[in-house]
């Protein structure tokens, strides 16, 4: 029995928190635990989301928390960093470790760090029957003999051992998995311990993190000691590290890697070979440095018919002509029109820059069925473990750009909505690449409304001209990321990244994936949608888009090559990219632009300034500065570009 969750948390209500590594099934089980109404909130002063949601679970009421996927209890990212401080908050009632059953030897990695913590939990080995087609037999009753805690096996996908998780969280924990250290370690842990606070976790669990040079750890311990106790702990710390030629991080984790290598010899079996499915060798093929890339090329080619030609087309045609043309739009013209005396009022809600016509029909009826192809789409890649291939498969080119090749899966999401792909810049290791991918999808990747115009418009010229446009924003993205990546100071983190076993994608996973998204949409994006159109409607009484259009045509007319009537096209587009590709579209149909104009305004207006709802989330994401900065470099750029390409294409006589 599940119910909507608010983050407030009754006292009455006990907490469950989930932890685990990435990509092990925890959101799986937070949703068969939950439901699918749950609350998503940044975990303070972070930018980390934290899923939340109720449930009642062997007579008990939980509130239960999903935690991000981690590899270690001693932070090297913000999300390891937010999943620790929830569990130093001290109000766990139950902890479930979810762990790969595939995968057991990083997983023990956090069941040694809980047991040090002095935390109960249930170790949950998940996915158990890919574990047996790869011939893994795992010995629950042993490992649970070896660690004190409760060992079980589940199939979240399909509900399989559940219940034996529930009845384990109410289970006796004796625990008996202690680890001993070398000898001037386990001093120096004794050591600390005199010094260190009474805390949520264990003294040794404080220890170990101040020794392997967590330094989050210490505003913390702050609030209960003073400057002298810090600095004799850091002494301490310094007295051994000193004792050692490479960082104490690494001896610590080395001997634990010994002992969770000892307990594996007495727990995993493996029978020979393994059900050797079609799956599995797809897994392997998509890969490959060769095979790979016809994959690649074959998802893109899917992704677009389903999202530009589905979604953008046949979707946004019927809701915007037929059921916002036809029905909703007159509707509320008519009911405006006969309830509101005020001329300026009624032109609020249903004139040209109306928070109805242009707000909603552009949110609702244009945006919401793209995005919503786009994260069924998205969701089918990320339930078959595509997606950490594809990261794979790009690597080498995003390397260039001083990222790695997780940074393909904002690109990609770009491709739906730049808005929501900037919030998963969150994904990334370091301040740097978050800024340096942020900057490349504000700058050059169009959202799918934006780039089904685009493709429409040049669908009408020689197939060269989509050669010219595909080279221009593609060496542009290649050149601005490389020179950012020399700019930015910062380093790029490893390219670690777990890959899934290739699964048949389960419905049920894509609709809840899908509809959780499309709330968040729903929350976040389309009020932006309004406050943009709120400023323009404003600037347009107030006269000051006429006067930014008048500035800036001498730029569209002179360097541009453009005729005037597309300076609106670039000032509408700051609302929304996608509606100044609609106007050009308009200007090319009217025969207002010839082949080369129709090419230098498409470039243009892919390397725009980002749009409204986009400047936003990059505000909220990366700070006022660094947006503005980013905004004053791309708009600027977006001209150069289309102007510099006007002249070459000019001077060298090039007509389509």
């Amino acid at each position: 029995m599940s119910e909507m969750s608010t983050v407030g948390v009754e006292s009455r209500e006990k907490r469950l928190i989930l932890v685990g590594n990435p990509n092990v099934g925890k959101s799986v089980l937070f949703n068969a635990l939950t439901g699918r109404y749950v609350m998503v909130s940044n975990y303070p002063g972070t930018t980390v989301e934290i899923s939340t949601g109720k449930a009642t679970l062997q007579g008990e009421r939980y509130v239960v928390f999903d935690t991000p996927g981690i590899n270690s209890l001693i932070p090297t990212s913000e999300d390891e960093e937010v999943t620790r401080n929830i569990l130093l908050d001290g109000r766990a009632d139950a902890i479930i470790q979810v762990a790969d059953a595939k995968n057991l030897r990083r997983a023990l990695t956090i069941s040694l760090q809980l047991i040090e913590m002095g935390f109960p939990f249930v170790l949950d080995l998940n996915m158990e029957d890919e574990a047996s087609d790869r011939g893994i037999r795992l010995d629950t009753e042993r490992l649970s003999g070896i660690l004190g805690v409760p060992v079980v096996s589940t199939v979240a996908t399909r509900r399989k051992g559940l219940d034996a998780l529930m009845r384990g969280i109410s289970r006796k924990v004796e625990f008996r998995w202690g680890l001993r250290y070398s000898e001037d370690i386990e001093r120096t842990i004794g050591e600390l311990e005199n010094i260190l606070p009474d805390t949520a976790i264990s003294k040794r669990s404080l220890a170990l993190t101040l020794l392997s040079d967590d330094s989050s750890i210490i505003p913390f311990l702050r609030r209960g000691l003073d400057g002298r106790a810090i600095d004799r702990i850091e002494d301490i710390c310094r007295g051994l590290k000193a004792a050692y030629g490479q960082p104490l991080g690494s001896v610590i984790s080395q001997q634990r890697s010994r002992e969770i290598d000892r307990i594996l010899e007495e727990v995993i079996s493996r029978t020979p070979g393994g059900r050797s499915t079609a799956l599995k060798v797809i897994g392997e093929w998509t890969m490959h440095p060769l095979w790979g890339l016809p994959f690649v090329i074959l998802v893109l080619l899917l992704m677009y018919e389903f999202v530009g030609v589905l979604g953008a087309g046949v979707m946004v045609d019927y809701m915007e002509g037929v059921v916002f043309g036809k029905y909703l739009n007159p509707f509320f013209a008519w009911l405006v029109d006969t309830v509101v005396p005020i001329h300026v009022v009624r032109e609020f809600f249903v004139g040209e820059y109306g928070v109805i016509t242009m707000a909603l029909t552009y949110s609702i009826a244009i945006v919401l069925p793209v995005v919503g192809t786009f994260f069924i789409a998205f969701g089918i890649l990320e339930d078959s473990g595509y997606l950490p291939r594809l990261a794979v498969m790009m690597d080498r080119l995003f390397r260039l750009m001083g990222l790695n090749g997780k940074a393909v899966l904002p690109m990609i999401l770009g491709l739906g909505c730049d808005t929501m792909a900037t919030l998963t810049t969150r994904i990334l290791g370091t301040r740097k690449e978050k800024i340096v991918t942020t900057l490349l999808l504000a700058l050059g990747i169009p959202c799918s409304a934006q780039l089904g115009v685009i493709l429409g418009m040049l669908g009408g010229l020689p197939f060269q001209a989509t050669l010219i446009w595909t080279g221009v924003v593609a060496g542009v993205l290649l050149a601005v990321g490389f020179i950012a990546s020399l700019v930015i100071p910062g380093e790029r983190a490893d390219f670690i990244l777990e890959i899934p076993p290739m699964r048949s994608p389960q419905m049920k996973n894509i609709v809840t994936k899908t509809m959780a998204r499309i709330e968040w949409y729903l929350r976040e994006a389309v009020p932006l949608f309004v406050l943009g159109t709120v400023v323009l409607f404003i600037s347009h009484a107030t006269g000051l888009l006429t006067v930014v259009e008048r500035v800036s045509r001498p730029v569209v007319e002179g360097f541009l090559g453009l005729p005037g009537q597309t300076t609106q096209s670039f000032v509408v587009g700051f609302l929304r990219r996608d509606y100044g590709a609609a106007g050009l579209f308009m200007l090319a149909r009217e025969g207002l632009l010839d082949g080369v104009q129709i090419l230098v305004s498409l470039v243009t207006i892919t390397l725009f300034i980002p749009c409204v709802a986009n400047f936003f989330i990059i505000v909220k994401e990366r700070g006022l500065g660094v947006a503005l900065a980013m905004a004053g470099f791309i708009f600027p750029f977006a001209f150069l570009v289309g102007g510099i390409l006007n002249l070459i294409l000019r001077s060298t006589g090039w007509t389509f």
